[in-house]
């Protein structure tokens, strides 16, 4: 092989950058378990204790770069929610009250016939609500303008009466747009201050969908009311600094000496400035010169003592400065001020929550104005953005509420002023402008925040009273943080709530059993391969050994550099790729056995088996890529794990078959070494084969036939069982502590549901799925919280001590999955889509390569079949086999998995008929087709075989959860080397003869 030094260098390079990914996830793994044995199980401390090491360094990679905590995190092999417990949520932007809010909550009969006819459609289409609004509006009111709707006093400027159709379709979609980038924003930060660990929140993309993973999540019900609760904008007025922080001394003196006492200190204390009833804003501000006294005798350096004695020697003597710094600043005398405006103090982002903690206490309270409340800010700042503001707001009366709210928000854009700085231009209605003018005239000079969600997000200064309404924010704003800006300010101008409408809630419990499950189909799969190879290729079979844990080694390696979720489905799609990954070198070992049976030298053999496995191994693979990036484009969540673990896996098998198995080979073979493929049995077991495949494709054809054709009918009769993916419910897997019937869990449940939910045993007769779709069409908040309730009390009774509520939800209620009608016909919309997409690059593909319709033809019909045949399977036998068979999203995934293993059969079949007819045209030659298929005959089974005892493996010890998957996949390896050699080579012969046949008429 040329280049054999580049393809060593690589290699070489390849491993080294894969250590150095998988380093990350072994050094954030030991943290982890210090974390564990320091937490003692306390989930609370270990979070803590993690946060407070999160900028500490932890990793110093050969003295090159060091690296902390949070970015050995950020960078390790993260596992998915399956495997560690927690919550994916897809949520919709409820575009219906965009438009609502839009044409000021219109009256118009037409209109209002427009939003049921559109909001009725959505359920069923592909189309956004925007586009289904339209058409509606264009039905039921043919004769009116857009404009009579929307050219509203509030959409002044945007929307005149004159305006054409197409220009206030264009007004509503750029509004439906920003209310989604508003609440995707919202979501964002609720997300990011909720205190997950590696949170993931992406749009998709063509919709209003926003999908979000919490891993490790325990408490779904608080998740629920984060995330669906409404965005709550609001105008504070603020003190200053000066007139706080004399507060925050005495509460930090007090702080102090309670700990120095160790004992709690009485609430009524005389300390001085501990009186709860005078605000700083109704006495004289203490001086500069007093308040600089009593922060410079908080001494809250420590003398510059940086040492651990030091640190805890500052926390015991100043307990709230030691993680609040004060906001003081020397000017340029060298002397101390205050800062001007409503900042209190800077906290590193892990000391906030202990500063709320301090602050939160009753007794602490008693020392702060009740007009007082603190907010932090919503951006960090200084290095890595790790260090909040603590602001100052000032509530009206004793009432905790702000002095504007966003509701009277009408527009917010970013613009630019004469100056040319960014600036965001704010619009109020008439209450609003009031209410606005009397606010800023009452604060020249001071701050006015704007919150969101009790977040701060800008504190701009009041120049001068503000009257008409319409105002300017300006500051050092990057064009992007002024729309941010005016986002949230318009957040309070259209209600745009976001619901779930599918939810996937897995227990720690549960996803400790698919981690043990999938580990252990991942050795034992592995292991009988490694055995299977060494017996029959003996040597060589070694040698792909070898190249097998090298493989596995460069799949988690790239796993790692992506920073992809490691998912049960991804553990699945590792299974399958070890059977795989000897395809290739299977089908080497095939060729070089052929060419020394023809005499060759073993240098010479070696040289031309992998010449002439090169075409195979190309075209098998890329046809079997094509599917995989249709999984990746058309799948979500898992799936897309699978997708890529599929396609990195079967890259990495590529490079590792073509190029590391040749150099080790001819290694080998330059020092005189002879290497064996195979013994005395397995060299002899696929000799001299003639098996007349073809002969008989007719009883082939009505095998096939006949199956399809039963499967066809059950589809019509009984159809199949649906996952709550493709119809939409709620289903939960609910452990009991005693063996029940089904048929008496689902009586018990009947009574709470009014209707008799599917239950169904899951993995053992204390294991059961239920699923229900109670109330699915319900939208309101605590409709989860009631289907969980229900479920609670009509399972209670079957325990030997009924559980209370909580202990239910956490010991027993294994997970939980929720999707909505509409979402559910929309995965149904891109299943059958991405099926047919996977079969037309197919065909295009095999008509590019093999310049010949029939060929490609042939393949898609047997990848048509085989899919069929599976469906048929499934529709036949789901009420009796004693496990689930679930149609859902994992059961597409392994259609198309089938769909590009049976091509990678059938296209090496085809690449040697070609080769084969050499510069014969494709002709109706039996003996030739049938020579074809006897040559690649031991190939087709060996590969078949190795990756079917990997996934029986997968099915029996791969746990409840992927055996439906499995098993379609099994069923699936089977009908495809099945419709290799029967179906495929078969419809090539026949469409040949046809188009022979009709030449000859002619």
């Amino acid at each position: 092989m040329k280049a054999q030094g580049a393809v060593r260098w690589f290699a070489a390079l390849f491993a080294l950058i894969c250590i150095y990914q998988l380093s990350f996830t072994w050094i954030a793994s030991n943290v982890e378990k210090k974390a564990k044995a320091y937490a003692k199980g306390d989930e609370a401390t270990e979070r803590r204790y993690l946060d407070s090491i999160a900028d500490q360094e932890v990793f110093n990679f050969l003295w090159l770069k060091k690296f902390t905590y949070a970015e050995v995190r950020d960078q390790k092999l993260n596992l998915g929610l399956d495997l560690q417990g927690g919550m994916n949520v897809v949520m919709e932007v409820e575009v219906q009250d965009v438009i609502r809010a839009l044409s000021n909550q219109s009256k118009d009969p037409g209109f209002n016939r427009a939003m049921d006819l559109a909001t009725q459609r959505q359920a069923s289409s592909q189309s956004d609500f925007v586009t289904l609004f339209v058409q509606a509006y264009r039905e039921v009111a043919p004769n009116n303008r857009l404009a009579s709707i929307f050219a509203t006093r509030e959409n002044q400027g945007r929307v005149n009466f004159d305006a054409t159709d197409e220009e206030v379709i264009e007004v509503i979609r750029a509004e439906a747009e920003s209310a989604i980038d508003r609440s995707f924003n919202i979501l964002r930060t609720r997300i990011d201050k909720f205190g997950v660990t590696a949170p993931n929140i992406q749009r998709q993309q063509g919709s209003g969908r926003i999908n979000i993973e919490l891993p490790g999540v325990d408490n779904p019900d608080r998740v629920r009311k984060l995330l669906q609760g409404t965005a709550k904008l609001e105008f504070w007025e603020t003190f200053e600094a000066a007139e706080v922080l004399d507060r925050m001394v005495e509460i930090n003196k007090y702080l102090a000496a309670e700990t120095k006492l160790g004992t709690t200190a009485k609430t009524d204390t005389t300390l001085s400035g501990s009186s709860s009833t005078t605000a700083p804003g109704d006495t004289a501000a203490p001086s500069d010169n007093a308040l600089m006294q009593n922060l410079a005798a908080a001494d809250t350096s420590a003398a510059g003592d940086t040492s651990a004695a030091g640190l805890a020697r500052t926390r015991q003597e100043n307990p709230l400065f030691a993680v609040l710094m004060p906001a003081i600043f020397q000017d340029k005398d060298g002397s101390s001020k205050v800062s001007q405006g409503p900042v209190v103090g800077t906290s590193a982002a892990r000391d906030t929550t202990l500063v709320n903690a301090m602050l939160a206490r009753p007794e602490v309270r008693n020392f702060m104005p009740r007009n007082l409340k603190l907010l932090w800010t919503v951006k960090g700042r200084g290095d890595g953005n790790k260090f909040f503001d603590l602001i100052a707001l000032k509530k009206r009366g004793n009432e905790d509420k702000a002095g504007l709210e966003g509701d009277v928000v009408t527009d917010a854009r970013e613009s630019i002023d004469p100056f040319g700085k960014v600036e965001v231009s704010m619009t109020m209605n008439a209450e609003g402008a009031k209410r606005w003018r009397r606010m800023t005239a009452d604060n020249i000079g001071k701050s006015v925040a704007i919150v969101l969600d009790d977040y701060v997000y800008s504190f701009p200064t009041v120049q001068s009273e503000i009257s008409g309404g319409m105002s300017s924010i300006s500051g050092n704003f990057t064009t992007e943080e002024a729309k941010d800006l005016a986002n949230i300010l318009k957040a309070g101008k259209l209600p745009a709530p976001a619901r779930i409408v599918e939810e996937a809630v897995v227990g720690p419990s549960l996803g400790k059993e698919a981690i043990q499950s999938g580990l252990w189909s991942i050795v034992l799969g592995l292991l009988l391969v490694l055995v299977f190879m060494a017996v029959y290729y003996a040597g060589s079979g070694m040698i792909a050994n070898a190249v097998l844990f090298v493989n596995i080694f460069f799949i988690f390696g790239i796993l790692a550099s992506l920073q992809a979720v490691l998912t049960l489905p991804g553990l699945a799609g590792i299974v399958l790729t070890i059977g795989m990954a000897v395809d290739a070198n299977v089908l080497i070992f095939e060729r070089i056995r052929e060419e020394l049976a023809r005499s060759k030298s073993m240098r010479q053999a070696v040289s031309d088996g992998f010449s002439n496995a090169y075409s195979s191994i190309i075209d098998a693979n890329v046809t079997t890529i094509l599917t995989g990036i249709v999984l990746y484009v058309f799948g979500s969540g898992p799936i897309r794990g699978f997708a890529t673990t599929l396609i990195v896996g079967i890259l990495t098998s590529l490079f590792a078959a073509l190029f590391l198995s040749r150099i080790i080979m001819e290694y080998y073979v330059a020092k005189g070494k002879t290497i064996s493929f195979g013994n005395a049995w397995s060299l002899g077991l696929f000799n001299n084969l003639n098996y007349d495949f073809l002969g008989k494709r007719r009883l082939w054809y009505g095998v096939s036939l006949v199956v399809i054709v039963a499967g066809l009918v059950s589809m019509a009769t009984q159809g199949f069982n649906l996952g709550v993916d493709f119809k939409g419910g709620r289903s939960y897997v609910v452990a009991l502590d005693s063996d029940r019937n089904a048929s008496e869990v689902r009586t018990a449940l009947a009574r709470e549901f009014g209707s008799a939910p599917e239950v169904k045993t899951f993995g053992g007769d204390r294991q059961f799925k239920v699923t229900t779709t109670y109330k699915i069409q319900d939208n309101s908040e605590t409709v989860d919280l009631e289907v969980e309730n229900k479920l609670w009390e009509g399972l209670k009774g079957f325990y030997s001590q009924a559980p209370d509520q909580a202990s239910f939800k956490n010991q027993f209620l294994m997970s939980s999955q929720k999707v909505g009608p509409t979402i559910a016909d929309d995965i149904k919309a891109s299943a059958i889509w991405s099926i047919l997409f996977a079969l037309i690059a197919i065909f295009v593909y095999i008509v590019i390569r093999f310049r010949k319709w029939q060929y490609a033809l042939g393949a898609t019909v047997a990848l048509a079949h085989d899919v069929l045949v599976v469906l048929a399977v499934f529709s036949l036998g789901w009420k009796w086999m004693p496990f689930s068979m679930e149609i859902d999203q994992a059961f597409i995934a392994a259609i198309l998995t089938i769909v590009g293993y049976s091509i990678n059969d059938t296209v090496v079949v085809f690449d040697r008929l070609r080769e084969d007819l050499a510069d014969r045209k494709l002709t109706a030659d039996l003996k030739i087709m049938n020579g074809a298929l006897n040559t690649t005959l031991s190939r087709t089974l060996i590969t078949a075989f190795t990756t079917v005892i990997t996934v029986v493996v997968l099915f029996l010890f791969g746990g409840d959860v992927i055996k439906s998957f499995s098993f379609a996949i099994l069923l699936g390896l089977i009908v495809g080397t099945y419709s290799s050699i029967f179906t495929a080579s078969a419809l090539v012969l026949d469409t040949v003869k046809w188009v022979e046949g009709r030449s000859k008429a002619k």
